[in-house]
């Protein structure tokens, strides 16, 4: 049978999950301590939402001077759940994933309670282990890269995080990719505390999200930005070949816990490869 034919009730995981009065501690500490990026908010067994990594990082710098000690799970802004059921298949749950851009998918019990998740990392998983296709690395990478300098500001890479709407942003010198930063950088870096005593908050939101700032405005703000790229990055990214089989790829992601990989030629950055692309490949 064609893995995009497989059922789901062959792929599910339990999920962590937290009531609606968890707080923003015992959440990030959960999404920590079990090394995961996200957590289930569960009511009387009914999933209601879902907390990730990338979602703490934005709540963080909402709270200004107020105790981190006071945000519930219950006030993180709600997002819509994507559901499906143990008899639905892989290229479906796939397509769902392509289509709305999400990275998990809520899989039902018929009483409407939480029976498990499917993530990318299980398809992805699943394509390694029973998929038939052959394709190379530059048959489904992404050429065009968003990248940064090590001497770049922290707060420009979590710009450019927010701007794209991308996971990582590959650090580059020199045409080679020295290090990756990604959203669960941010987690445990401590930001706020910084942020509150050395930056007016209106400051940093409106730098967040201008499109960009001329070289003079840079230097103006640069008394925000004691802490650069290269404090927080990941150094030595994996990478992989541009002509190995993708296969290699996933193999690498699944062994080093990520999502994603520098492509290279000769040592040169030519693109990255995600587990997002591996799912498009399944949904087609």
């Amino acid at each position: 049978m064609n893995v995009k034919d497989s059922k789901l009730s062959k792929l599910l995981i339990k999920p962590i999950t937290v009531t609606p009065n968890s707080t923003l501690v015992k959440i990030r500490e959960s999404i920590l301590k079990n090394r995961v990026k996200r957590v289930v908010v569960v009511d009387k067994k009914i999933p209601i939402a879902i907390i990730t990594e990338k979602d703490i990082a934005k709540k963080i710098y909402e709270l200004g001077n107020k105790p981190i000690k006071s945000v519930i799970a219950k006030n993180f802004k709600p997002k819509k759940l994507f559901t499906l059921t143990r008899e639905n298949t892989v290229k479906e749950c796939a397509q769902m994933m392509k289509k709305h851009r999400i990275s998990v998918v809520i899989i039902l019990n018929e009483d409407k309670t939480l029976g498990g998740i499917v993530t990318k990392t299980d398809l992805v998983t699943v394509f390694l282990t029973k998929g038939s296709e052959s394709l190379k690395v530059s048959e489904v990478m992404k050429k065009n890269l968003i990248v940064a300098a090590p001497s770049d500001p922290i707060l420009h890479v979590e710009s450019l995080l927010l701007k794209y709407g991308i996971s990582r942003v590959i650090i580059k010198r020199n045409d080679k990719p020295v290090g990756i930063i990604t959203f669960r950088d941010f987690v445990p870096a401590k930001i706020p505390q910084w942020i509150a005593e050395s930056a007016d908050p209106k400051e940093v939101k409106e730098y967040k999200f201008k499109k960009g700032l001329e070289e003079g405005q840079v230097n103006q703000m640069s008394y925000l930005f004691p802490f650069h790229a290269t404090d927080i990055m990941s150094i030595n990214p994996v990478t992989v070949e541009a002509d190995k089989e993708i296969r290699a790829a996933i193999t690498l992601m699944i062994k080093h816990d990520i999502s994603g990989l520098p492509v290279v030629k000769k040592s040169k950055l030519v693109g990255i490869i995600t587990k997002s692309d591996i799912v498009s490949v399944l949904a087609s």
